[in-house]
């Protein structure tokens, strides 16, 4: 007996919904997308057209196209730019395209009803859990998209033009890549140039410097630090990188493994207490721990705070509230000592800005190709300008005329060379943002101890290892 053909297929899972046969909430289901029982990987893509010089992918010229971005600090324009081209390839093609910050509650119950869009940014703050999709058989294998030719140069296919790493952080356990992320992302410490170079001073190396530097700022009516406090992982971009520079990267490394007592490490201590310290010495300003991302940046561009730990895209997502003459520049975390054990300019950097193609989309083929035409220099290009940030896409921001944060992101990661670190937060989305980010808010709040924080985090860490629903990643 053959396969049901797609649209009954779709019809059947409709039907089914209607009567009650599906109707688990759609959260419950995504986050048991790990569990045994999952529907087999798959590795090929649907049919469409016929493929041909002008069309590597075989996309259906006449087939619909659904896409989905997350509308954050990168904006949606360079997509758009890549809509346009695409258009102009497949003229009767009907493309719509949906900007949202909350993927979770625009796409779970699609997902489950099996009616997902062509193509899903799955970023940001509510974004569908992308290792758990992947095990659960959702997503297709983008390796298509890879070995398709490039549209710079059909002799170079489409892997070739990335940089080191892309198809690996797409990996969730196989040779299969599930994720394709656009974005190369520098965090770090931000500050204003014009405003330190106006008091005199120095971005501080070491954490005794950072606080003597903070007590200055203090008498000075200008807070030390401020940060997301409703989204405190943003303090992991600077705090993870802090970790490593003094106990070693394989301090991160344990800690994505889940490996017991990882995060019993001295090095997490010393970098727990020195965060706190912020904090307990009154070097955060007031209010932080109920800012959003958008206000905590306005503080800091209106000169209330001095240090802001974020990501690339920060320069574009604050541009409205930044004055002229602010001259944003980027520098890694200060290191704690002389007794690190890697250099002060260790650094997180890391692919982000996750594109997928579900498996059940109608158009994956038209998904791919239009992920093929974003990952041209054309596009990327456009993208670095407008977005203050890098692509994966090799060579595309040579010769472009850089923002100052941008060229100091720049620098601090030439200057970085092998000393960055990029932990896979990712691995364990529900644990990182639920459970750790949430008790180092805590920390920062002084609602716990650095002590019972790093306790609280390793029995977190340890009852996921033990959850047998959860598939299992290591380095």
């Amino acid at each position: 007996m053959g396969s049901v053909p797609e649209m009954n297929r779709r019809e059947l899972i409709k039907r089914a919904v209607a009567v009650g046969l599906l109707a688990a909430p759609a959260t419950a289901a995504l986050s048991s997308c790990a569990a045994s029982g999952s529907r087999p990987r798959q590795s090929g893509v649907a049919g469409a057209g016929m493929a041909e010089s002008s069309n590597p992918l075989g996309v259906s010229r006449s087939a619909p196209l659904e896409v989905v971005v997350f509308d954050g600090g990168l904006g949606v324009d360079y997509v758009k730019k890549a809509e346009a081209d695409y258009r102009k390839a497949y003229p009767g093609t009907d493309l719509t395209h949906v900007a949202t910050t909350d993927l979770q509650a625009r796409l779970q119950a699609r997902f489950v009803g099996g009616t997902p869009p062509d193509l899903v940014d799955n970023t940001g703050a509510r974004s569908l859990p992308t290792a758990a999709l992947a095990d659960r058989g959702q997503l297709t294998d983008l390796r298509t998209l890879l070995d398709a030719p490039s549209c710079d140069d059909p002799a170079v296919p489409v892997r070739d033009t990335l940089i080191p790493g892309v198809a690996e952080k797409g990996r969730f356990g196989g040779e299969e890549v599930w994720a394709l992320n656009y974005a190369y992302t520098v965090f770090g410490v931000w500050y204003s140039k014009s405003l330190m170079d106006k008091h005199g001073w120095e971005y501080p190396r070491t954490w005794d410097a950072m606080l003597g530097l903070c007590a200055e700022a203090k008498r000075a009516g200008i807070a030390g630090w401020t940060y997301a406090g409703t989204y405190p992982y943003y303090l992991q971009w600077t705090l993870y990188p802090f970790i490593a520079k003094i106990g070693g990267a394989d301090v991160l490394t344990a800690m994505d493994n889940l490996e017991p007592n990882a995060w019993h490490h001295p090095a997490v201590k010393q970098a727990f207490e020195a965060y706190h310290e912020l904090a307990a010495k009154g070097y955060l300003l007031q209010g932080t721990s109920s800012l959003n991302h958008i206000q905590s940046q306005t503080a800091w561009t209106k000169g209330k705070a001095l240090f802001l730990p974020n990501g690339t895209w920060v320069e574009t997502e604050a541009k409205a509230t930044t004055p002229p003459g602010f001259e944003m520049t980027m520098s890694p975390p200060s290191g704690l000592d002389r007794s690190d054990a890697m250099p002060f300019e260790t650094l997180w950097a890391q692919v982000g800005e996750a594109f997928i193609v579900p498996r059940d989309a109608r158009n994956p083929r038209g998904g791919m190709e239009l992920l093929r035409r974003m990952l041209s220099k054309k596009v990327a290009q456009q993208f670095t300008l407008a977005s203050s940030s890098l692509t994966t896409i090799r060579g595309a921001s040579d010769g472009l005329d850089l923002p100052s944060g941008l060229t100091s992101a720049a620098a601090a990661l030439k200057a970085a060379g092998h000393n960055t670190v990029a932990p896979r937060t990712d691995w364990y989305q529900s644990l990182n943002r639920e459970k750790i980010a949430g008790l180092i808010g805590e920390m920062m709040t002084g609602r716990l101890r650095p002590a019972e924080a790093i306790t609280a985090i390793q029995r977190a860490a340890d009852a996921t290892a033990k959850d047998p629903s959860v598939k299992k990643y290591r380095h």
